[in-house]
């Protein structure tokens, strides 16, 4: 008889225990009470390492999504204000009224999505320089530094600042 040889490819399995004739009993069964020990030794190892893993991996992941969400949420934040803004300065009749109408639409607008209105600033320009003639192009852009989530004590830390721009003609009538 010839002695057991695999394949090229195949692969024993984990508690292999040779065939009787090529191994006297006494050795099998230490062979035996060694693996199973080893076996009962690793029982666990897996669940500890793959949560272990899973956290390493898996937070800064996350905090990515949600910072890249927060990033996001910002950039339809100061698209929303400054189109709302340049809407209420031209339908104002003075300047000083139509500036501060604006700086509240602006602060309105970022509030509806949870942006605090201190972390942004708005510039109105206006070509030609009246900007209450009629015909005249008001153009408000609104800058917002978007904070690092879940950071309470940095203040001055922020992910990005994302800015944006509407244009408006001011009407013949009004």
């Amino acid at each position: 008889m010839q002695p057991f040889s695999p394949k090229p490819f195949d692969r024993a399995p984990r508690h292999f225990i040779p065939p009787a004739s090529t191994a006297p009993a006494a050795i099998r069964a230490r062979l035996a009470e060694v693996l199973c020990r080893d076996a009962d030794r690793e029982r666990g190892s897996a669940v500890v390492e793959f949560t272990f893993l899973a956290l390493l991996l898996m937070v800064p992941l996350v905090y990515f999504v949600i910072t890249v969400g927060q990033i996001q949420g910002g950039s339809f934040a100061v698209v929303g204000a400054a189109d709302q803004a340049v809407k209420v300065y031209v339908a104002q009749p003075d300047a000083s009224s139509a500036q501060a109408a604006a700086e509240r639409a602006v602060a309105l607008a970022l509030s509806d999505f949870g942006h605090q209105p201190d972390r942004a600033s708005m510039v109105t320009a206006c070509s030609p320089a009246d900007c209450q003639a009629p015909g005249t192009t008001v153009t408000v852009t609104v800058s917002l530094s978007v904070p690092l989530p879940f950071i309470p004590f940095g203040e001055g830390l922020s992910a990005t600042e994302v800015q944006a721009s509407a244009s408006q003609l001011v009407g013949r009538f009004r």
